[in-house]
């Protein structure tokens, strides 16, 4: 799974669990951490703590592991 395939999904996987205002950033031409930024908005801070465990095991699940995790 290229860059551009795993931020689709992750956007994918947010927008199931109702996450708002999803924005897809690439920056593969700015820095050589990632290839893009996935920003997403949750409701409230259980919400938002739901989503990032949703979507670590939702990734798992295809063989991906975070290497950090913001918010």
């Amino acid at each position: 799974m290229n860059g551009k395939e795993l931020a689709e999904k992750i956007c994918k996987i947010l927008s199931e669990k109702k996450a708002t205002d999803i924005v897809k950033i690439d920056v593969s031409d700015k820095t050589i951490v990632a290839d893009y930024y996935v920003i997403a908005t949750g409701r409230s801070m259980t919400h938002v703590r739901s989503l990032a465990e949703n979507l670590e095991e939702e990734l798992e699940k295809e063989g991906v592991s975070p290497l950090r995790r913001e918010g």
